[in-house]
């Protein structure tokens, strides 16, 4: 074989074999082309651990979701977004483990005709400052016909306050932490989230999206600042991961052993049908809360590793217990990927969290 021809022969073939690799790297998962996590953190599933159904009122008798944790002395107290006779709203269970949970109603109470949680309160993050609990809520004065009143766009972020976690919550209607806003971002969400204190500063890491002709609802995170929990916030003009990204809601964890923070949130699909749904919980990280990068990221819960739930996979919030990190998420029984009758399930990380390879 003459050697010139069989050089050629060899970098058609590398060149080939480059191109075939590449195609693959690139190659989504989903229909429309967005972008898909391909490593995978390690999560061991425990199942369901609150059912929705037999809440105070009827406050969560269509279904339970949008599971938020958190922890004072010895007791875990769960802030869930609770499908009722009125609308969704939010309710508290609380527990001493984690698996078994008392159920006290819902919290957080419809506004009238006026106000823009008129139609639903829900999903409450909070942070205590000073012996005073503040809560960054939910609100939207529209959802979809009754009986299933699913909260849609506007989604935006309203607040209120308490001495206690238990309530009663005393709703701050003359304060707007951050809007939604033309030309931006985030024009039709800018829904409450996960919020960690760096200094005199709170970073509050929101839920943002935009909808267009053309591509449909977009979905990202983008940062909120203030030194004042009763003022408005300054929203980052760029969000953390670009809107391709399809995410959503958030909970951070900071590993001290690696010097690391790592966000858990929920990803949004895209199946044949092009029908969109909370397929998986994803997980980000950096060692700069104003640094991220898409590449560090990777698939913590979905299908194949939720015992349960092959369908919806919805909203992670996360905390330490012992040597392992708890994950709260809600889920529909099944193949569903419906809105509806999901469940909270729990799950488990061992510590420390380690960076995906």
């Amino acid at each position: 074989m003459n050697v010139n021809f069989r050089k050629q022969m060899l970098f058609l073939f590398a060149s080939g074999l480059f191109i075939i690799q590449n195609i693959h790297a690139q190659k989504s998962l989903y229909v429309d082309g967005r972008p898909s996590a391909t490593l995978r953190m390690p999560c061991t599933d425990a199942g369901i651990v609150l059912r929705y159904g037999d809440g105070k009122d009827s406050c969560d008798t269509y279904g339970a979701r949008e599971a938020i944790v958190n922890k004072e002395g010895d007791t875990y107290y769960l802030f869930y977004d609770g499908a009722g006779k009125t609308g969704w709203l939010a309710c508290l269970a609380e527990s001493k483990d984690l698996k078994t949970w008392v159920k006290k109603g819902a919290i957080l109470s419809l506004g009238d005709s006026t106000k823009n949680d008129s139609k639903s309160a829900s999903s409450p993050w909070v942070i205590k400052e000073n012996g005073e609990w503040h809560m960054f809520y939910i609100g939207t004065p529209h959802t979809s016909p009754a009986p299933n009143r699913i909260p849609m766009f506007p989604y935006l972020t309203m607040k209120a306050v308490s001495k206690s976690l238990e309530g009663p919550w005393i709703k701050q209607y003359d304060i707007t932490p951050f809007a939604v806003k033309e030309n931006t971002f985030y024009t039709v969400t800018s829904s409450a989230g996960f919020i960690v204190k760096q200094g005199d500063e709170y970073m509050q890491f929101f839920s943002a999206a935009t909808e267009d002709d053309s591509l449909g609802t977009r979905r990202t995170l983008g940062i909120a600042r203030t030194k004042d929990l009763n003022a408005a916030w300054t929203i980052d003009k760029d969000p953390i991961f670009p809107l391709s990204e399809q995410v959503e809601n958030s909970s951070l964890y900071f590993e001290e052993a690696s010097n690391t923070w790592f966000l858990f949130t929920d990803h949004i699909g895209i199946n044949k049908k092009k029908e969109e749904y909370t397929d998986a919980i994803w997980v980000y990280w950096t060692k700069d809360l104003n640094k991220w990068d898409t590449k560090h990221k990777a698939i913590v819960l979905d299908k194949s590793n939720c015992i349960w739930g092959k369908g919806a996979i919805g909203m992670p919030s996360v905390i330490k217990v012992g040597d392992k990190l708890a994950m709260l998420y809600d889920a529909p029984k099944g193949n569903s990927t419906r809105h509806m009758e999901r469940n909270i399930g729990l799950a488990w990380i061992d510590l420390p969290v380690k960076i995906p390879e």
